[in-house]
């Protein structure tokens, strides 16, 4: 690990001279803005762009309905109920935080938030509603003192956002290209963003690998909770998009920040890849958490009891856990009854009873496991990151929002906000010159990029479990060392098989050897970040530091990769973040 010293984030950083070892892209197509992701962020910036005018690609790992949005059971949150404002949602999302928030990204969200869910409103999103049927009906989860927390379908929120969002972008005629997995950004001599590389698995217009040319590019590519063996993300959550960044030169911030939602289905100690979620709502509607012997644990440890921060729960769900030498606690929600079980947790109950549990008749069975990063690609509050025209927005991107721990349900929130305030940034922007125009000028040239070795598929699995034991709920220096030693010798070891591949068989390119690449990119960041703060921070929590740090440790780290590979930290002066860049462009005007 490269370390420096503190700094104050001067703009644009050098590109890193990599890219995947991928074959050299045998088609193109020509954009202005290509969006890459499909969840609520994605789908957002690229309706928003394509309504500015701009041609707006959008490229989806998948189907355009299958990322992270989907997932989201609880809900979204705004300050939409009669009595709270802004500044109450600013409050709880500052001490969930834990310090580490961004307040003016924070100011940003709760002050636009509720004009943004209307707008999604207004795109066709269907919420629940109150009896009468006019007023949005609203509920609470962990850390908020409101109820704020619109949802849809009792617990399908994300389902109606996502479906809503498809639509929407099918009816303007987007174009999209799915089942693409995004490679590396293009970047012309200059260091401008020039558009992506990505792969088309087999289906649609496209095959193989291919480059999508355009001046901006929106990250919305979601989170990486594939890096630890058992995960509420889906199976494409394997940080495409923070491995692409940093290899373009980007800086990400927080990747130590991990959120592991503490009630997840317990499947047993060998259960790997997704895993179902039990909503925080459940215990927002009164669901308690407790021991094997029926014990309310949560009482009396927070104000909140079983809506405390995530942090809090998954700390206190473990301690528990450890203290009588079990692997997990229960949620006990028969007093619902079955009526109010298959009314408002439909999805939940239907889960729970696929693995042959009941919630109506029987505790629930809980556990955390990895949910949601709090970090990822560093943004200013247009949602632009360290390489000019690059942008990032949703669970890939670090806009200080969360700081060191995510409020339950503003992350749907903070990818509506975000996103339009990307396309207002673009918007505002002079219009790219017709491809015609561009293709009679001069090719703009890009400086050449080393082939990174790759991973072999099956280093997947190594990788996980080297994260879920060595950076956990749980870490510790011994813990994170063992991490990084081990990460380090898988590197090793591409790298060597990649040295002599006259006498070694060396991975094919491919979608699982690339994917497997970047979650040992992400993993050697997040590690990094993890050994160097030496306190216990949100969801951070390190075991040989028990304690919060404000004077050492109230600040981010800026990281970047060095001329070898490794990380590269630098902290901030403040909580606040730096300036991205100063292009001298005014900041774009409210959505």
């Amino acid at each position: 690990m490269t370390a420096t010293g503190t700094g104050t984030g001067t703009g644009p950083v050098p590109g890193t001279g990599i890219r995947l070892t991928a074959p050299a892209p045998g088609w193109s197509i020509e954009a202005d803005v290509v969006v890459v992701g499909s969840g609520v962020a994605g789908l957002t910036a690229a309706l928003r762009c394509a309504a500015a005018g701009r041609r707006t690609v959008v490229v989806t790992k998948a189907r355009l309905d299958d990322g992270s949005t989907r997932w989201a059971q609880g809900g979204i949150a705004a300050a939409l109920g009669e009595g709270d404002t802004p500044e109450q949602h600013l409050a709880d999302t500052l001490v969930a935080g834990a310090g580490l928030c961004d307040e003016e990204a924070v100011r940003t969200l709760v002050t636009e938030g509720p004009d943004a869910v209307h707008r999604l409103i207004r795109s066709g999103a269907r919420f629940d509603t109150a009896p009468g049927g006019e007023e949005i009906a609203l509920t609470r989860e962990g850390g908020h003192h409101r109820r704020r927390i619109a949802h849809a379908g009792g617990d399908a929120t994300g389902a109606e956002i996502s479906r809503a969002l498809v639509e929407a972008v099918r009816a303007a005629g987007l174009r999209t290209i799915e089942n693409a997995l995004v490679l590396d950004l293009l970047t012309d001599a200059d260091g401008h963003t020039s558009g992506v590389t990505l792969h088309v698995m087999g289906e649609g217009q496209h095959d193989g690998v291919g480059a999508v040319h355009a001046p901006a590019v929106v990250l919305a590519t979601g989170g990486m909770g594939q890096v630890f063996s058992a995960t509420t993300n889906p199976p494409v959550s394997t940080g495409d998009g923070v491995a692409l960044a940093l290899r373009a030169g980007a800086e990400v911030s927080d990747l130590e920040f991990v959120q592991f939602h503490p009630t997840v289905l317990y499947l047993g100690p060998e259960a790997e890849g997704q895993q179902p979620l039990i909503s925080e709502a459940v215990r927002g509607e009164g669901a308690h958490l407790v021991d094997a012997a029926g014990t309310r644990f949560m009482v009396g440890q927070h104000e909140l009891a079983e809506l405390a921060p995530r942090d809090i729960v998954a700390k206190a769900i473990m301690r528990r856990a450890h203290e009588q030498g079990v692997e997990h606690m229960y949620l006990d929600g028969r007093h619902f009854g079955a009526q109010m079980w298959e009314s408002r947790f439909p999805t939940i109950l239907a889960a729970c009873r696929s693995h042959d549990i009941d919630p109506v008749t029987e505790p629930i069975p809980v556990a955390p496991a990895a949910h949601y990063a709090s970090g990822g690609v560093r943004t200013d509050l247009r949602g632009r990151t360290t390489v000019p025209g690059l942008y990032a927005c949703g669970e890939v991107a670090c806009t200080g929002v969360h700081g060191a721990n995510r409020l339950a349900s503003n992350s749907l929130l903070e990818g509506l906000v975000f996103a339009e305030r990307i396309a207002a940034d673009i918007a505002a922007r002079p219009a790219p010159e017709p491809a015609a125009a561009r293709a009679a000028g001069p090719a703009p040239a890009s400086a050449p990029r080393t082939p990174l070795p790759l991973l072999a598929p099956e280093a997947r699995g190594a990788v996980q479990r080297i994260m879920t034991a060595g950076a956990g709920v749980l870490r510790s220096a011994e813990s994170l060392a063992r991490a990084a030693a081990e990460l380090e010798s898988i590197r090793r070891a591409a790298a060597e098989a990649s040295a002599a591949r006259a006498t070694h068989k060396a991975p094919e390119p491919g979608v699982e050897a690339w994917e497997a690449t970047n979650l040992l990119c992400v993993a050697r960041v997040l590690v990094a970040a993890a050994q160097r703060r030496t306190e216990t921070r949100g969801c951070h929590w390190r075991e040989d530091h028990p304690e919060r740090d404000d004077a050492s440790w109230r600040r981010h780290f800026c990281i970047t990769l060095d001329a070898e590979r490794a990380p590269a930290l630098h902290t901030t002066a403040t909580a606040g973040f730096p300036p991205t860049a100063d292009d001298g462009l005014p900041a774009p005007a409210s959505p």
